[in-house]
C-alpha cells in the first residue's frame, strides 16, 4: 500500500468517524434519542457508518479483476480467468499490453496508475485509491448505496440541531454542525450522481471508460451494433450484479455481431 493510498483511507475513516461521532456529541435527534435511552436508531446509524467504512476499504483493498499472465494463470488451476478465448474476426485483433506484456481480453484497459491491465476496466477512482473493474465494481455500487443512505441520515441529524439566529454567540456554538452540514450536502450531491450515472451505464452495459473514449476503442468504432454488449436492461443488471464468474465478453460481442437477422 502506497503511502498515498494511505493517506486517502486513513482521512475517509477519520472523515466518517468525526462526522458521525459529532453528531452524536452535539444537540440533534440523535443525542437527544442516546439521553431518553432510545438507543436503536443511534446504534443503527453508528451500524451503517461503520458498514460503510468496512465496505469503503473492502472495494479500495480487493482485486478489482487484473488480468494475469498465462503463466500465473497455469499455476492457478481453479482460477477464474482461464476461460476460452473465441476466434477472433480479422477486424479486431487481440493485443497484447506493451507496459504488463499480458493478453488483455476484451473490455480489458491497462491502468497507468495501478501498473496493471483491469478486465473490464471502468475507472481509475481517486478516493478509494483502486480501478474499479469487472470484480470490484458490484461492491463499488453497494459501497455508493449505503454511503448515500448515511450521508443523508447525517445530513437530516445535523440539521434537525440547527436553530438559526443572527449572532456570533450562536454560530461559535453551532459551526460543527453547519461546516458538517455543508460538507454532507457536498458529498451526497457527489455520491448521487455518481451512483445514478454508474446505475445508467450498468443498464446498458457499457463501463465509464467505453462510454469517455466510444471512438478510440476498437472493438466498439468496428462493431455493427451500437453497443455489441447490451442484451436487455434485465439481463444487463443480472450479469452484473448476480454473475458469479468472469464473463467471456468475446462471446457476446461475436454473438451479437453476427447473429442471423
Amino acid at each position: 500500500m502506497g503511502a498515498g493510498g494511505l493517506g486517502v483511507r486513513a482521512a475517509h475513516t477519520a472523515l466518517s468517524g468525526g462526522l458521525a461521532l459529532g453528531l452524536l456529541l452535539h444537540p440533534t435527534d440523535l443525542r437527544e434519542q442516546v439521553e431518553r435511552g432510545e438507543l436503536l436508531l443511534p446504534v443503527i446509524f453508528i451500524v451503517l457508518v461503520l458498514c460503510s467504512v468496512l465496505l469503503y476499504f473492502k472495494v479500495s483493498l480487493m482485486d478489482p479483476g487484473f488480468v494475469k499472465s498465462e503463466e500465473e494463470v497455469k499455476a492457478d488451476k481453479n482460477e477464474e480467468q482461464s476461460i476460452v478465448i473465441p476466434q477472433v474476426s480479422s477486424s479486431i485483433k487481440m493485443r497484447h499490453c506493451g507496459y504488463c506484456m499480458v493478453k488483455q481480453p476484451m473490455r480489458a484497459k491497462h491502468c497507468q496508475v495501478c501498473q496493471h491491465c483491469v478486465r473490464r476496466y471502468d475507472h481509475h477512482c481517486p478516493w478509494i485509491e483502486n480501478c474499479v473493474g469487472e470484480k470490484n465494481h458490484p461492491l463499488f455500487i453497494v459501497y455508493l448505496s449505503i454511503q448515500l443512505v448515511a450521508l443523508l441520515w447525517g445530513g437530516h441529524t445535523a440539521w434537525s440541531g440547527l436553530y438559526f439566529k443572527q449572532s456570533w454567540d450562536w454560530l461559535k456554538h453551532n459551526i460543527f454542525l453547519l461546516m458538517s452540514f455543508i460538507l454532507i450536502v457536498i458529498f451526497t450531491i457527489v455520491v448521487l450522481l455518481l451512483l445514478i450515472s454508474h446505475l445508467y451505464l450498468i443498464s446498458c452495459n457499457t463501463t465509464t471508460w467505453e462510454f469517455m473514449s466510444y471512438h478510440r476503442i476498437s472493438y466498439l468504432r468496428h462493431s455493427e451494433l451500437e453497443n455489441p454488449f447490451d442484451q436487455g436492461v434485465v439481463l444487463n443488471l443480472w450479469r452484473f450484479f448476480c454473475s458469479c464468474h468472469l464473463t467471456a465478453w468475446e462471446k457476446i460481442y461475436f454473438h451479437r455481431n453476427y447473429e442471423p437477422v
